[in-house]
């Protein structure tokens, strides 16, 4: 038995206009790099990695008895500017499974082949990509934020071609709660096609919103969990790259790790991704750009409510609402960063001030949050007289704590992926070495215990180490 998926397919039940059915391209030699096995038995998929046959299934060559392969249709705003049509340009959703816990969750196959939607493109991924998506996703998984999974990763024994030249070509089955997106809706709006938007809306509610009544209502439950996801990432120091509205989920997942980053030296205007060139999806610039992206959503919704005036003001305070419940849950995340489990008045300026120390030092930032708990944070900076006066006042406050070391080792990683080791990986991998990505992510799937075997892993780059810039992989 090589692969036996319980398929309970939704999304293609949609009408005609949503999708194009199309099966994946096949490849000309696939070679399983590596199955998830344990969220594997979570979808209740069986089967047995060894058989070489598993390989064809995910790279595409062969469709699992229940599939019904389709790639979405949607549109998106990409930084900034409006594109009517985007949809799946590389990817084909095989179907939906229900999980262990009950939830309905999409397979999807990424570098899959072109489609309708490919705009020119090859519709296949290069092997850098995929490895990074897998390696990426399922830390985040660890970590604790909401996020696509990473379910196998698959060599296609063909070479793709980038402006770098021939590189190995590669699929990753992802796994996700939906793959919904803000672009979802904008694609049926900018057609006024407002029977198919209406049937989104019901669909969208029923699968991730089911205790919402009104387009107001899930609204709100999407601000919910878009602003907490964000809180999330600020806490980690990760930069997603490209927060276009197509990559923005309607089920409050972290979704598309293209150019994705987590940063070493501290600092809020961080930027990473090579298309970014005006630092609109920077570190500190995320919670702007995710309300921003709201309220194209809510511009969306406005023409299924019986009164828009009513509806145009009740999602304007919505939106308008959205900053300060980012505002709060970064509070809570950064409170807990520094022992404190629950935020009081005063704790904000003692985390700001925090981070502006670190900035001025250019203290690493994953690395300076572990060693308040972890060992000696003192020696994270070079002026430690600022950081004395620092450390008496935050050590003042955590006398109203009673375990803040708990605290800490609960919300500040020991171990990220960071990005000079990730392009270590690719090298390696590219090379046919794969050791460096089995050991990155078995020290990523406890990142919050202290495991000295992996304590390089810790390490910031050397400066002929640093990534200055991560690519999209498209």
């Amino acid at each position: 038995m090589t692969l036996q998926i319980p398929f309970d397919n939704s999304y293609a039940a949609l009408p005609e206009g949503f999708f194009t059915r199309i099966n994946p391209k096949p490849v000309a030699a696939p070679r399983l790099i590596r199955f998830n096995d344990g969220l594997a038995r979570d979808l209740g998929i069986e089967a047995d990695a060894s058989d070489p046959a598993l390989a064809d299934m995910l790279a595409g060559n062969r469709i699992p008895d229940g599939a019904d392969p389709l790639a979405q249709a949607y549109a998106g705003h990409q930084f900034g500017g409006f594109s009517p049509q985007l949809g799946d340009g590389r990817a084909n959703l095989l179907g939906e499974v229900i999980d262990s816990a009950g939830r309905r969750r999409d397979i999807q196959l990424k570098g899959s082949g072109p489609t309708p939607y490919s705009r020119m493109g090859d519709g296949r991924a290069w092997l850098g990509p995929v490895l990074r998506e897998y390696v990426v996703s399922e830390a985040m998984h660890a970590l604790g934020v909401p996020t696509t999974r990473a379910l196998a990763a698959v060599e296609t024994g063909e070479k793709v071609f980038r402006e770098s030249g021939a590189l190995p070509g590669a699929v990753l089955t992802r796994v996700a709660d939906s793959h919904i997106r803000v672009g979802t809706f904008q694609f049926f709006l900018a057609r006024r096609d407002l029977d198919r938007l209406r049937a989104l809306f019901d669909y969208t509610r029923a699968r991730h919103y089911p205790q919402a009544e009104t387009p107001g209502e899930m609204l709100a439950g999407v601000i919910g969990r878009q602003a907490r996801l964000i809180a999330l990432w600020e806490g980690l120091g990760f930069i997603h790259g490209v927060m276009n509205t197509d990559n923005t989920t309607l089920s409050g997942e972290t979704i598309d790790y293209g150019p994705c980053a987590y940063m070493d030296r501290y600092h809020p205007q961080t930027v990473f991704s090579s298309i970014d060139a005006q630092g609109r999806y920077s570190y500190s610039n995320q919670a702007h750009v995710i309300v921003w992206n709201i309220a194209q959503l809510a511009t969306c919704l406005v023409p299924l409510t019986p009164d828009q005036d009513v509806a145009v003001e009740e999602f304007t305070k919505l939106v308008h609402d959205m900053p300060a419940l980012i505002a709060k849950y970064r509070s809570e995340v950064f409170a807990r960063k520094i022992g404190l489990s629950a935020a009081q008045d005063g704790d904000d300026a003692l985390v700001d001030d925090l981070l502006t120390l670190m900035q001025q030092d250019g203290a690493d930032f994953t690395n300076t949050f572990r060693s308040l708990s972890d060992g000696a944070p003192r020696d994270q900076f070079t002026d430690r007289d600022a950081f004395d006066g620092w450390h008496a006042r935050w050590q003042a406050r955590l006398k109203y704590e009673t375990d803040p070391e708990a605290v800490m080792r609960a919300a500040n990683p020991y171990v990220i992926p960071r990005n000079h080791r990730i392009e270590q990986m690719i090298a390696a991998a590219r090379e046919g070495d794969y050791a460096p990505f089995d050991r990155l992510l078995t020290a990523l799937s406890s990142p919050y215990e202290t495991r000295e075997e992996f304590a390089d892993l810790t390490r910031p780059p050397l400066p002929e180490e640093r990534v200055q810039q991560t690519f999209c992989g498209t």
